[in-house]
């Protein structure tokens, strides 16, 4: 339908040209007074062709007439300005070339020229400035309003503006812009004033702003905050602009414009680390992950790719989801050698098979069984995943000189309170026996909390929840959480094989734990509602195996510095106790053939602090001897 209304080429080259005319004339009458002799105008005459082939040949070579009025920008305004100067150019230098060859006459005189060429220039690049107003005036009436404040007086809250403008289902007027620079209050970004930040809740207070829109591209997380909370507070819907990577073929589009999600919310500073060392330590390496297809495994192997390795081994049980990952990774890093195997870690054959096969220097052990309740449910699943995968795997690159083990663990391992915490510590013991050994192969572990977005976080249960219209459950009014974004964990997993030395367990300084009812109350406001109001919060009690609050460090592991401030190393103190070893490929070899209560006795004699919580195995704590 646009494309019918669309004003024809030829028409828009007429219209130049009627102007470039015009603007001639003009300069005539300014040049004499509006008194031009006779003389002069029989000069012209003659010339008029040359004048018109001349700008005519310029538009046509520049393809002035191509742009869409309706939608003139700063790219179009540069491009008419240097085909108007280029025409006045050849013009000069042909009044040059007749003055000195023909008859010593100028074709235009050069006052004219420059007269001409400012209002050619101005004329130009005014019309379309005009059409484009009555544009977007007329496709914005009768249309919804929606009034939006911009933080970020950058260039990408300009171009945020910009793309808004555009936008056809809503009229949408941006009444200020907001920014924390002070140098830039008090100013206007194409008519619009910019304001402090500080002065946000003061512009949100008459509600007549509906939504403010995050325009930064690195914005600071305590900054961001402050805003969401003014926008919160306000009942004011708080959206954000994503990343320039992800903008469709460079451009931003209102489509791409989201709200803020929690996870945008982080308590601390984004972990950054270097990826010069980490890229010169992966590039052109063999590296096999297991668990690739799940949170962390599929990011991570998205992380390895984009490094540079030279072979890939995406190895999990999940056909589907291994598939739908092994084509994303060979559309986007074709130069990586991607080999997806369909294989589960707790067959020690298909393990051994495939590192034999394949032969990685590093293996990033993923593959892991990890929701507390459910595995609290099914002790010899979790023991047969947990502990038995991670015996095949780890047994199996010693076998065959795999140089880096890295584990991925959990902060549920420090003080276990869960069948699935003990199974991830049991296995942390096991790589820990091994080093003790004094392999070939470096055994590292990696340790975090909670990963924002992974499947079975808290996050997308208490979405659904929030969009169902509630109640949105919450355990225990007290019970808190170390959080992390997936590319954080992995980046932590990728430091931990570039630097680890063997036996060390690396986790994050993830700054203060968030509370778990502050945050469902945070999604609540983020959605337009009122917590307690207009969705309940129901406290369902602490589900089997679940702690109040987790631990990242065990008290006996002693802290150290890393070269980066927010990368702790805990080392245990003193070798494994005896028979530990043998210990841990009993309970392996159990898991199914004993009752759960005694696989889950022989977990507690092996890890003394391992001390069940709110499950059915707190009865064999108490026949414990003190």
């Amino acid at each position: 339908m646009e494309r019918a209304k669309a004003f024809p080429r030829w028409a828009v080259l007429l219209l130049d040209l009627g102007l470039c005319l015009t603007a001639l004339v003009a300069a005539y009458q300014l040049r004499f007074n509006f008194r031009v002799p006779t003389m002069e105008w029989q000069l012209l005459g003659p010339v008029m062709p040359i004048y018109v082939a001349v700008r005519l040949g310029s538009f046509l070579l520049a393809g002035i007439q191509r742009g869409m009025v309706r939608h003139t920008g700063t790219e179009d305004a540069r491009r008419i300005f240097f085909t108007v100067v280029a025409g006045s150019l050849v013009l000069a230098v042909l009044n040059l070339v007749r003055e000195a060859v023909v008859d010593g006459r100028y074709l235009l005189p050069f006052s004219v020229l420059i007269i001409e060429t400012m209002g050619t220039l101005i004329a130009m690049i005014a019309s379309r400035i005009a059409v484009k107003l009555l544009y977007l005036k007329a496709r914005g009436s009768g249309k919804e309003k929606v009034n939006v404040v911009i933080h970020g007086a950058g260039e990408a809250g300009l171009i945020t503006k910009r793309t808004l403008e555009r936008e056809g289902s809503v009229r949408y007027a941006v009444t200020a812009f907001v920014d924390d620079d002070p140098r830039k209050t008090g100013r206007r970004l194409e008519g619009v004033e910019v304001w402090h930040t500080d002065r946000l809740p003061a512009l949100l207070a008459g509600g007549e702003v509906q939504q403010v829109i995050i325009a930064i591209m690195n914005p600071d997380p305590e900054h961001r905050r402050k805003v969401v909370d003014a926008c919160m507070a306000a009942r004011v819907q708080v959206r954000s602009i994503p990343p320039v990577n992800a903008w469709i073929n460079g451009q931003l589009s209102a489509g791409q414009i989201r709200e803020v999600h929690i996870e945008d919310l982080l308590g601390r500073p984004i972990i950054r680390l270097d990826d010069s060392v980490v890229r010169s330590r992966f590039a052109g390496e063999r590296v096999l992950v297991t668990g690739a297809a799940g949170s962390i495994g599929s990011e991570l192997c998205r992380q390895l790719a984009a490094l540079g390795v030279q072979r890939l081994v995406l190895l999990d049980q999940a056909e589907s989801p291994l598939h739908d990952l092994s084509v994303e990774l060979e559309r986007s890093a074709p130069e990586v050698e991607i080999t997806a195997v369909v294989g589960d870690v707790r067959e020690a054959e298909a393990v051994d098979r495939s590192i034999a096969r394949h032969r990685p220097a590093v293996v990033f052990h993923a593959a892991a069984y990890k929701h507390v309740p459910l595995m609290e449910l099914q002790p010899a699943e979790a023991v047969r995943t947990n502990v038995g995968g991670t015996l095949n795997v780890a047994d199996a690159c010693v076998r065959h000189g795999v140089r880096d083990l890295v584990l991925v663990s959990t902060d549920k391992a420090v003080n276990p309170t869960s069948v699935m915490g003990a199974t991830k510590r049991v296995a942390e013991l096991y790589l820990r026996a091994l080093h003790a050994q004094g392999t070939s192969t470096r055994f590292i572990t990696t340790r975090f909390g909670n990963v924002l977005g992974s499947s079975g976080s808290v996050i997308p249960l208490f979405r659904r929840q929030i969009a169902a219209g509630g109640p949105v459950t919450v355990t225990h009014p007290e019970v808190t959480r170390y959080f992390m974004t997936i590319p954080e964990a992995c980046r932590l997993v990728l430091e931990a094989g570039t630097m680890g030395q063997g036996g060390e367990v690396y986790v994050f300084d993830m700054g203060a734990p968030v509370r778990i009812q502050d945050l469902a109350e945070r999604m609540i406001r983020l959605s337009g509602k009122e917590p307690g109001r207009e969705i309940a919060i129901v406290h369902t009690g602490l589900r089997p195996g679940e702690k109040l609050y987790e631990e990242l460090l065990a008290a006996k592991e002693d802290t150290q510095p890393t070269h980066h401030p927010r990368i702790l190393i805990g080392r245990d103190q003193g070798a494994p106790p005896p028979g530990t070893m043998d210990g841990i490929r009993s309970i392996a070899a159990a898991a199914g053939t004993v009752a759960p209560e005694e696989l889950v006795a022989r977990m507690k004699a092996l890890v003394p602090e391992y001390l069940s919580r709110n499950s059915v195995f707190e009865a064999l704590d108490e026949a414990r001897p003190q």
